[in-house]
């Protein structure tokens, strides 16, 4: 597999639901590990790739980002978010191929500039993804101009949680975005916290009661 990853196994054979975990600039593929074990009690598989792009981010020390950064105030670099798509397209075929993961309910879910490859990811192909999750995000105009399948995306429900005092990405982006998404009359639930670029107690238990919903309160027991 050409991304290095991390991942979090439920108990059983499986296959399991799966949550396809992405990163935010700087972090790592154990950034977003730790919180595997507490949405809804850890029967998730969690995957969690990490970005291809090395960036400094202190002494000695290096992080991941999805694509190249870029000049501040510059529009986004949606090329550069399309060729990473790619790739993260590319790692998810091999890894269903390499681990227990419900096809039927896998979940797309990205913090910050992962967010934006979540975005990318579930509304270039919904049909693929049982729900999409963008936390401290934003859905940068041009990224999705033109929907593969509108009849796929209003079936595909969309959580978006951010924080009021987010001092990296400004409340006011995740609010446009998510008029965005009602534009496109998609089954959406917004959750606005006080807090800041982050996840907190409170959006964890928000996250796992929405996932709980619209995954597992919709699996048919076999028998």
């Amino acid at each position: 597999m050409q991304l290095i990853h991390t991942v979090f196994e439920p108990h059983g054979h499986g296959p399991h639901p799966t949550i396809l975990a992405l990163h935010g600039r700087g972090a790592s593929a154990l950034d977003l590990l730790g919180l595997a074990p507490y949405v809804c009690g850890g029967r998730f598989l969690v995957l969690c790739p990490q970005g291809p792009v090395q960036m400094p981010i202190g002494p000695g020390a290096v992080g991941y980002a999805w694509i190249p950064p870029s000049a501040p105030g510059s529009p986004p670099d949606v090329p550069a978010i399309l060729a990473a798509r790619e790739q993260l397209q590319a790692f998810l075929d091999t890894a269903l191929e390499r681990y227990p993961i419900d096809r039927k309910n896998l979940i797309v879910l990205g913090f910050s500039q992962g967010g934006i490859m979540a975005y990318s990811l579930g509304l270039g192909d919904p049909q693929r993804f049982a729900a999409l999750a963008a936390l401290s995000t934003w859905l940068p105009p041009g990224l999705c101009d033109n929907l593969p399948d509108a009849a796929a995306v209003q079936r595909l429900p969309v959580l978006v949680q951010h924080g009021s005092r987010d001092e990296l990405i400004q409340v006011d982006r995740a609010r446009q975005s998510v008029e965005m998404l009602r534009q496109w009359r998609m089954p959406l639930t917004y959750r606005e916290y006080d807090i800041g670029h982050e996840i907190s107690a409170r959006s964890l238990t928000d996250l796992s009661t929405w996932l709980d919903e619209k995954v597992f309160s919709a699996i048919v027991p076999a028998g």
